[in-house]
């Protein structure tokens, strides 16, 4: 049985930490004084790093945390990432012994060139492609690409537990609400998020039902949302890509 913990780091990035009670691997280690402390405290045993992508707020601490311990290092074979040592992508397996776990990638480009995830033990490690009620930025792929990366994650079961790269649940809610409105999910989810981050809890791990039901970058075919739009466009569509395209437009300028 692992536990997944979260380490904020950075502004408001997670550094996912899977761990027994003897051992540990980190999710996209943004900075490595957060896990350094952590596996000190907890008097842990670093085993795995990995990656789902190359922007530095997501691999910026491995070089110091691989020169306090040489571990493998995986993350996305496309992408530029100098200290991976196990280039890996769609298909591919992750096994982790000294958790006793195996975790499976899929390939999820959009917000990058090649964004990959990990998904296992009910658990999804999504990076910056799916947000809890959000997806991130274009910023190497096209609409086309994040629709079918987010159509393959939303393909897996309901109760996925998501694990993605940042707090940014209120604000996504917030403008998830303008798209729709009369979305009574999305009202009772502002709620309960709003107390956790009072209480200085994360909002994380949302699941795959969950976002399904609130998050407007998986209901792209909902009339609703299709209406939101096309008066955002001020015109009429029905394409869902130009549907996710307008809606992530908007989100870019919200």
């Amino acid at each position: 049985m692992i536990d997944i913990v979260p380490l904020p780091a950075l502004k408001d990035n997670y550094i996912w930490t899977l761990r027994t009670a003897t051992h540990a691997a980190v999710v996209d280690p943004g900075e490595a004084r957060p896990v350094l402390e952590y596996l000190a405290r907890e008097r842990l045993e670093l085993c795995a790093i990995l990656a789902t992508h190359h922007h530095p707020d997501h691999v910026g601490g491995i070089p110091q945390l691989l020169a306090a311990k040489r571990v493998p290092v995986y993350g996305p074979k496309d992408e530029p990432i100098a200290t991976l040592t196990q280039p890996v992508g769609e298909g591919d397996t992750v096994p982790i012994p000294e958790l006793g776990v195996t975790l499976s990638v899929l390939d999820i480009p959009g917000h990058t060139r090649a964004h990959i995830a990990y998904y296992g033990v009910e658990s999804l490690f999504c990076g910056d492609t799916l947000f809890a009620c959000g997806c991130g930025r274009l910023f190497e792929g096209t609409p086309e690409q994040m629709m079918a990366s987010l159509t393959k994650l939303a393909a897996l079961p309901d109760a996925t537990k998501v694990y993605c790269g940042h707090e940014y649940t209120l604000a996504n809610i917030g403008f998830a609400q303008q798209v729709e409105p009369q979305n009574a999910a999305l009202a009772a989810r502002l709620a309960r998020d709003r107390a956790l981050r009072a209480a200085g809890k994360p909002t994380l791990p949302s699941t795959l039902g969950e976002e399904r039901a609130t998050n407007p970058f998986l209901r792209w075919r909902e009339p609703a949302v299709i209406a939101s739009a096309n008066k955002y466009l001020g015109a009429r569509v029905s394409d869902p890509v130009r549907v996710f395209a307008a809606i992530r437009e908007w989100k870019n300028r919200a």
